[in-house]
């Protein structure tokens, strides 16, 4: 799919606001795409199209993106707060503009979330190496549905269906 197909699906308000997020900060936006294309083909690699539903997988890929988009953007600038909030910026931006029913929408800002998590808690280790301990979190993730209180479960991933 390519970057015109994504777009015509967002609406005038949220390309926009994605304008001006990737103006705060240009130096991100290469890192930024870069990491959204590798963290598709990783989750594609170990889930096949699983992580296109909302399973453990799911959690993984939510995850593993918001991990990834900080660790990338972290080596253009050595400063964890900046981008943590890029990544969490960018992230709630594409949760705004791909609108998701309620639970589903919580649980990806929730995995989001737990992948800049992951990155403070993981800076020194490899690429690799957190892809493991995520692929562990995504087996020990809990399943939710509408009466969870996802705070009981911070820093954990959570899914909505089986898999």
């Amino acid at each position: 799919m390519n970057l015109f197909t994504v777009l015509k699906r967002v609406d005038f308000k949220n390309i926009l606001k994605g304008v001006f997020i990737g103006l705060s900060r240009p130096h991100f936006i290469l890192p930024t795409i870069k990491a959204t294309k590798d963290c598709i083909s990783v989750s594609t690699k170990n889930y096949g199209k699983l992580h296109h539903k909302n399973g453990p997988a799911n959690a993984f890929r939510h995850a593993f993106w918001n991990y990834l988009i900080s660790k990338r953007c972290f080596k253009w600038q050595n400063n964890e707060e900046v981008v943590l909030d890029w990544a969490k910026k960018v992230s709630d931006w594409h949760e705004d503009s791909f609108p998701n029913k309620k639970l589903p929408r919580e649980m990806d800002l929730h995995n989001n979330e737990v992948g800049r998590f992951i990155f403070e808690q993981n800076i020194e280790k490899s690429e690799q190496e957190v892809v493991e301990l995520l692929k562990k979190m995504a087996l020990e993730s809990t399943k939710i549905d509408e009466s969870s209180v996802l705070s009981e479960y911070k820093n954990r991933m959570v899914h909505i269906l089986e898999q």
